[in-house]
């Protein structure tokens, strides 16, 4: 796969997903009675949490050479029949850089998704960490239960249905809603009531079994995105298993699913509006238009033309489906305004019929749409372990008439990405129901956020929703528009109170905004 490929599904893990909330109800007891239920079956349990990791070099030799070592753990599918089926999870680690005295324990990590590949999170978080942390702490990734390396699901889907726009027409409609029902089916046939086993709390689960096998009383956790609710769930079930918690680009628990998904609809609008803002004083460079209204006109007017003639580029059709795809990923990070800028020149260069060269970052958002088959992005394979995650934790309406007038409800203020943020969802179709209620997030135990204001995926409205619930925790704001700061974006301040509460425990003592860096400041 190629760097650019590398960087599309990334991205595209990076969804916080997506959705739901709509028509589960969080059972209030489900966590305070999940400590006894583990206390009761721990007998059942014991082989998994007691058994031996051997490590290895990985299989991506890439990981390899960064010093990451790999190893397989096994866990039951269903937790409440541990004699059961199994699943191999393959988890990563690397190692303490410090001596036994300066070692703290194990970090655990989720990069988002669900469906983000997390094997290569450990040195993603390593190339970030002081010496003073790198020396503390094993960091521990995983591919979560039906992803990539861990026993992945495979429905036979040969596209992404549910990241399309729903388009103009009732005909575009109807086409994006079977294609959702459809790949409802493909997993339902195949799979069937084992899909409902792949839910946020047998994950967490997994979690706790890797945390005994490596012989750990207990584990500290940082996630991003998606990986802030597994967290969150996580410490809701295992509280006296957590040590230092970090919730980068949290997501509101009570709106996981379709209600968040919804959310980043108005986000999406008003990263365009800045990149506008942005991009209309510079029409000398970009030709987009001399107003924000103008070079928004501009935008608008090329997801018309193209539900009228695809635009041809790099050997791919963008239609009106397919091009909000792009522009959702071209908006997540304010420091790439001049790329958005740039793609969206060639895109109106293309299609008035203009030989084009897409860019490294457009050709691997192309590959990530359109080449999804097994041997060559694997998108679509990704994609289906989204599903069985979501699916699993909730439900969604089944009625396609109901998305088609929640688009229409947003289509006014929402041109570009109301279309796509309430497009048809799989799980309105999938066959097997939730096993158990959600998790339903309260408690006050200590734990570090971090949210940037302008953040187009988990918005900082749904931040302070977490925020709220997770009454013990600290929020470090961060006034830029971007998704996983601490990774992912040049903030010397966030990057601080990271490093510091990891190294000492110690939460601020009162939330507080960061400044932007001058390297962001030169967008």
């Amino acid at each position: 796969m190629n760097t650019a490929s590398r960087t599309a599904l990334s991205a595209l893990a990076a969804i916080p997903a997506l959705v739901v909330g709509m028509t589960a109800n969080a059972d209030a007891d489900a966590s305070a009675t999940d400590s006894a239920a583990y206390t009761t079956t721990l007998k059942g349990l014991d082989r998994y949490y007691q058994q031996r990791l051997h490590w290895g070099p990985c299989k991506d030799p890439e990981l390899t050479k960064t010093g990451t070592q790999c190893a397989k753990v096994t866990v039951p599918l269903d937790y409440a029949a541990p004699k059961g089926p199994t699943l191999f999870l393959t988890v990563s680690r690397m190692k303490a850089t410090g001596t036994d005295r300066e070692r703290r324990g194990i970090l655990q990590t989720n990069p988002g998704g669900p469906g983000g590949h997390g094997l290569g999170m450990p040195a993603q978080l390593r190339a970030k960490m002081t010496p003073r942390v790198a020396a503390a702490y094993d960091v521990i990734g995983m591919d979560t239960r039906g992803l990539g390396e861990s026993s992945p699901l495979d429905c036979g889907l040969d596209s992404l249905s549910w990241f399309r726009g729903a388009g103009f027409d009732r005909a575009s409609f109807d086409r994006v809603a079977k294609k959702s029902a459809d790949d409802a089916r493909k997993c339902g046939k195949k799979y069937g009531d084992r899909l409902a086993h792949y839910s946020t709390r047998n994950i967490a689960r997994d979690v706790d079994v890797i945390r005994g096998a490596l012989g750990e009383r207990r584990t500290s956790w940082f996630g991003q995105s998606y990986g802030t609710y597994l967290g969150a769930v996580y410490a809701q079930m295992f509280p006296g298993k957590v040590d230092r918690l970090v919730l980068d680009s949290a997501m509101n628990p009570h709106d996981y699913g379709l209600k968040m998904f919804q959310a980043m609809g108005p986000a999406n609008e008003k990263a365009l509006d800045d990149v506008a803002r942005w991009a209309a004083p510079r029409d000398g460079e970009y030709h987009l238009g001399k107003t924000p209204a103008a070079v928004r006109a501009t935008v608008e007017g090329l997801v018309r033309r193209a539900a009228q003639r695809p635009i041809e580029v790099g050997g791919d059709r963008l239609d009106h489906e397919t091009l909000p795809f792009v522009l959702y990923f071209l908006g997540t990070d304010d420091v790439d305004d001049a790329e958005y800028a740039e793609t969206l020149r060639l895109l109106v260069d293309a299609a008035a019929g203009r030989a084009v060269e897409p860019s490294e970052r457009l050709s691997g958002l192309l590959d990530a749409m359109f080449r999804t088959g097994p041997d060559e992005t694997g998108t679509a394979k990704d994609y289906a372990s989204t599903l069985a995650v979501l699916c699993a934790d909730t439900t969604a309406p089944g009625n396609a008439e109901w998305y088609r007038k929640a688009i229409e409800r947003a289509r006014p203020k929402q041109p570009v990405f109301g279309p796509f943020h309430n497009a048809p969802m799989p799980c309105g179709w999938w066959k097997a129901k939730p096993s158990e209620s959600r998790t339903e997030i309260s408690n006050d135990l200590p734990a570090l956020q971090v949210q940037a204001t302008g953040d187009t995926r988990t918005t900082y409205e749904q931040g302070l929703g977490m925020h709220e619930a997770m009454r013990g925790s600290k929020l470090v704001t961060v006034p830029v528009r971007t998704h996983a700061v601490f990774v992912g974006y040049p903030n010397t301040c966030a990057d601080k109170a990271v490093n510091d509460y990891l190294l000492t425990g110690e939460l601020p003592s009162e939330d507080y905004t960061c400044g932007r860096d001058a390297e962001s400041d030169g967008r």
